[in-house]
Order: C-alpha cells, then sequence, then structure tokens
C-alpha cells in the first residue's frame, strides 16, 4: 500500500498532497538478488539528501519543479530476502496509483523492481510498450538458478509484453545468447499514441559519469548523451517509470547521486510537460 499521507523528507519540489499530484514518487530500498556489488537500496534516502543541493530550475527545459505536482510517498516497505513478496508489494503500490490516474515513478535499488511496475501496468494496458536504458540486456533466463534476479528482470518483461514492443538502449554487456535475443528488440521508432513504461538503469552512463553503481561499464554514454534522448521522448505517452542501480556508497565524492537527481528533476519535468 502506498503511503498517501505525507513524508517527512521529500525529494526536492515534490511536497504535493497526494491528491493533487500528476506524479507519485516512490523509493524502493531493494537489493537482495544483486550479483555484483550491493548498496542500490540506500539510493531512495541518498537522492532525497542530496537533491536539497540542487537548483528546482532546468534550464535545459526552462521549466521548474516549483511549478509540477509531485508527490513523494517516501519508501516503500518490502521484505529483504526472497523477491517475490517484494515484486507483489511494487505491484499493488503501482496498480494502486495508477487506479488513481496518476503516474509512478520509482527509485530503486535493484532492477527487478521493475518487473512488479511492469506488471501492474500491462493489466491496465494491454498495449504496453516499454523503453529500456541499461549497459547490459538483462535477457538470461536463469543467474546461477535463480530466475528472479535484476539479471532476469527484461526477460520476465518479454512474458508480458510482446518483443516487438520493448526498445533497448546503451546495451553494451551480455551473453552471446541475450545479444541474439536482444538483436529482436529496439530496431524500429517509437509509437507516439500508445502507453509507455520507461526504466532507466543508471549503468547505460559510463563509469566516468556514474561510478556508483553495483556493475559498472566501460563505454556508456555521457549525461548529455542521456538527456539529449529523453529529451527527444516529451511527447511519448508515458504512463510509468523508474531510475534503477544507483549505489551511492562506491562514490564517496557524491557525484554519482548528484547526477542520478539532475536527471531525475529532468525526468519529472518531461513527465509533467504536457501540464502546461
Amino acid at each position: 500500500m502506498i503511503n498517501k499521507t505525507g513524508n517527512i523528507q521529500t525529494f526536492l519540489g515534490c511536497d504535493a498532497a497526494y491528491e493533487d499530484a500528476k506524479i507519485v514518487l516512490f523509493g524502493v530500498p531493494y537489493d537482495s538478488t544483486t550479483t555484483n556489488r550491493p548498496g542500490t537500496r540506500f539510493a531512495p534516502a541518498a537522492m532525497r539528501s542530496e537533491s536539497y543541493g540542487l537548483e528546482t530550475f532546468s534550464p535545459y527545459q526552462n521549466a521548474d519543479l516549483e511549478n509540477v505536482t509531485v508527490y513523494d510517498a517516501g519508501e516503500l516497505e518490502v521484505p529483504f530476502g526472497r523477491p517475490e513478496p517484494m515484486l507483489e508489494a511494487v505491484e499493488n503500490a503501482v496498480a494502486e496509483i495508477l487506479e488513481d490516474d496518476k503516474i509512478p515513478l520509482m527509485i530503486g535499488g535493484e532492477h527487478l523492481i521493475t518487473l512488479g511496475a511492469v506488471r501492474a501496468c500491462a493489466a491496465k494496458y494491454p498495449d504496453l510498450h516499454i523503453i529500456h536504458f541499461d549497459a547490459h540486456t538483462d535477457l538470461r533466463e536463469e543467474y546461477l538458478g535463480e530466475e528472479l534476479s535484476h539479471s532476469t528482470v527484461m526477460r520476465h518483461c518479454l512474458r508480458l509484453v510482446d518483443a516487438s514492443k520493448i526498445y533497448q538502449f546503451g546495451i553494451r554487456s551480455g551473453t552471446k545468447e541475450e545479444f541474439q535475443l536482444a538483436r529482436t528488440l529496439g530496431e524500429k521508432p517509437v509509437p507516439q499514441d500508445v502507453p509507455i513504461y520507461l526504466t532507466l538503469d543508471l549503468d547505460v552512463l559510463d563509469p566516468s559519469a556514474l561510478p556508483g553503481t553495483g556493475t559498472p561499464e566501460a563505454g556508456g554514454w555521457s549525461f548529455l548523451d542521456l538527456l539529449e534522448t529523453l529529451l527527444s521522448m516529451k511527447n511519448l505517452n508515458i504512463i510509468g517509470c523508474d531510475i534503477m542501480e544507483l549505489a551511492p556508497n562506491y562514490d564517496h565524492s557524491g557525484i554519482s547521486t548528484a547526477t542520478a537527481c539532475k536527471i531525475l528533476r529532468e525526468l519529472i519535468l518531461i513527465l509533467t510537460a504536457k501540464e502546461k
């Protein structure tokens, strides 16, 4: 169940009442299936704290968080250990937000969390499409015998959404079999008139731009590369989205968290652009 009664610490500018908000922001502090360096469970709290060093105004979009309505619900309470109860909690929370005609915006946490949100979105929108930013294909059938893993999340999404409706960007790591499957995805324009879930794994960025992640991969995008691509999606019908895989304790400079906050600011403004 999503908290609708207020949160003590909110992401910068996200202090609207639930009833008034177009977007509902919430964190999922879970990283129990992480295959390399754990720590993404700390990302939602770190991003809220760091956000107060950021301006509400975006010069890239000439827009300000002070002029949009976002409710920050805080952290979703999820059990550690087995992933299925966590996925059920996320699915129920996202379904509740969608039922209230609002856009869910999740902060992870590891990438498996996305599956819970996609389950809820696919149930409401049978024609759901998925835009996936990542360094990794996430198309494995299993990882070390575990079918529910952050390495398998997109494989599970393929059971909910047809391959022709999934678009992957920034991929540069995976098995030979994953790349063979990945080549069937995303090689087409994204339609503007369909419901879209956007999932953003921050390791799509090059480690020189964002070292604080569990599985960094050289050869990634710059912040401006990612921003340019996100801005090109302003006219799409994004009905839900997430930002995943920030592991703040692997970057003591704070640069990774600051970058993640700036991406979240821009994404919020993109989602609310049609309000204006």
